[in-house]
Formats: structure tokens, C-alpha cells, sequence
């Protein structure tokens, strides 16, 4: 049994040809309604006869005013490219063309602008009396305009994406649907890369603040020395949660804590 997409693929591809089949009888019933239409004028302008009366030129589509041949000829060279513009959708050729200069003809776009030009091109030839032939044509393209307009309310944008042969090989080529990897690429940088960047970074800071840093040290004092800055030294200070230091008593000496020498008298001292 096929997939659900296999009978969505037949079934959008026969309508596909059918509407090309319409459009193709239409295109060559249009070059003899033509053909027709010029032969009628011409034997009408040998005959000399009385049209004053007549609505349209005997045996043609032609109305019977001024510039009636002209404007007959103009909507059927109208009708013609039209026809031909839609064949060459349908085809697919040239894509890009249609999606920038006819995007409601191109690849991303529904069946319904489809549908609406071909019971638009219907109806004007059916306002006419024309033959047999041009008659059954513009009935078959009205009715299959129909249908592609009746799809394109079903698939919306999606119907020319689902009849596609390409997009059909594409998802055909595996079960699992096919997914983009959005995660980031991860390298480890060679050597030598890593020592430009750091002699890099080195550089630009040198650039940025005119010269290398000295520190706080004998080098750093001396250079801002130089540029006749003073580096005072702080003051000594204790925390505040360390104990006092001991008060030493005014009258001891400062060499009270070693023991006083002791002297005896001599019996022989003077």
C-alpha cells in the first residue's frame, strides 16, 4: 500500500495534466478563432454588403463598430500569451523567472492564482459564440480552473511543494526525515595559533595604553618618577579588632625589664 504523499503526488501531477491539456487545446482553438475571424473581415470587405444592422461581422466573433477588427485581434493575442505564460507554470520553466517577475505564478505559491486566470480566459471565450471546438476547450479549461482553485483552498502554498518530482526524489532518498545540525562546530586550535593570538593580545594592549605596565615595584616607582609622580608610602595602622598595644610606665627606664647590678663595699675601700 503507498504512503498518503504517493496519492497526493498522483493525484495533484493528473490534474497537472489535464490543466496543460486544456491549455493547449485553448491555445490552438485561439489561432483558428484567429484565423477565422481575419477571413471574415476580408470577405465581408469583397462583398460590399449592407452590415449596418448587424451586431457582429457574418461568420466571425468580430463586432460591428469601429475598431472592432482591432480590439477582436488585440483579445486574442492576449488570450494566446496568457495561455502560454500558464503553460510554462505549470511546466515549472523557467522558475526563477516566474518567482521574481510572477511570484503568484512561482514555485511557492498556490494553485488558486492558477485557477482564477484559467476561468477568467474561460469565460471570455464562452461570452462569444464561437464554434464546436473553441467551445468544448474553454469549457474544459473553466471546469479544471475550478478544480485548481478548490485545491489550492486544500493545500494552500504546499500544493506545488507535494506534485514536485524533486521534492519527491528528495524525501525519497530516506525514511527518517532529514534535519539541519545547528550545532556549533567545535576545533582545537593548533599551537601556533594560540601564541599569535596571545602575542596579539599583548600587542594591542601595548598599542592601547602607549607602553607595557610596569607593576608596583622598583620599575614602576622609578618611570613615575620620571613623569613627576610621588608614590607616598601608607601609614602603618592596625585593625580595628586587634588588642592595644601596652602602655609602657613613665618613670621606668627604657632598661626596665633587665635586672639592676647589685655592688658590696670593699673593707679596704678609702
Amino acid at each position: 500500500m503507498l504512503p498518503p504523499r504517493a496519492y497526493f503526488f498522483i493525484g495533484l501531477n493528473g490534474v497537472r495534466a489535464l490543466s496543460i491539456i486544456a491549455l493547449l487545446l485553448v491555445f490552438a482553438s485561439s489561432i483558428f478563432v484567429l484565423v477565422n475571424d481575419v477571413e471574415a473581415v476580408n470577405r465581408s470587405m469583397k462583398s460590399g454588403a449592407d452590415t449596418t444592422d448587424c451586431d457582429y461581422i457574418e461568420g466571425s466573433t468580430v463586432p460591428n463598430q469601429p475598431a472592432g477588427v482591432f480590439w477582436a485581434v488585440v483579445n486574442r493575442l492576449l488570450i494566446i500569451f496568457q495561455v502560454v505564460v500558464l503553460i510554462l507554470s505549470e511546466l515549472g520553466w523557467p522558475a526563477a523567472f516566474f518567482e521574481r517577475f510572477f511570484p503568484v505564478l512561482g514555485p511557492h505559491f498556490g494553485l488558486g492564482a492558477l485557477g482564477i486566470f484559467q476561468c477568467l480566459i474561460g469565460a471570455t471565450i464562452l461570452s462569444h459564440h464561437v464554434d464546436d471546438f473553441t467551445l468544448v476547450a474553454a469549457f474544459f479549461l473553466f471546469a479544471v480552473g475550478c478544480l485548481n482553485m478548490l485545491l489550492g483552498l486544500i493545500f494552500r502554498e504546499r500544493a506545488k511543494e507535494k506534485r514536485s518530482i524533486m521534492a519527491w526524489r528528495a524525501e525519497a532518498k530516506g525514511v527518517l526525515p532529514t534535519h539541519k545540525d545547528l550545532r556549533p562546530q567545535f576545533a582545537r586550535p593548533g599551537s601556533t595559533f594560540v601564541n599569535s593570538m596571545f602575542k596579539g593580545g599583548e600587542k594591542a594592549q601595548a598599542d592601547e595604553f602607549g607602553q607595557k605596565g610596569y607593576g608596583f615595584g622598583r620599575q614602576g616607582e622609578k618611570a613615575a618618577g620620571l613623569k613627576g609622580f610621588l608614590i607616598s608610602k601608607p601609614l602603618e595602622s592596625l585593625p580595628r579588632y586587634a588588642p592595644p598595644p601596652p602602655r609602657s610606665d613613665s618613670r621606668s627606664s627604657s632598661r626596665a625589664g633587665t635586672p639592676e647590678p647589685t655592688f658590696k663595699s670593699s673593707p679596704t675601700a678609702l
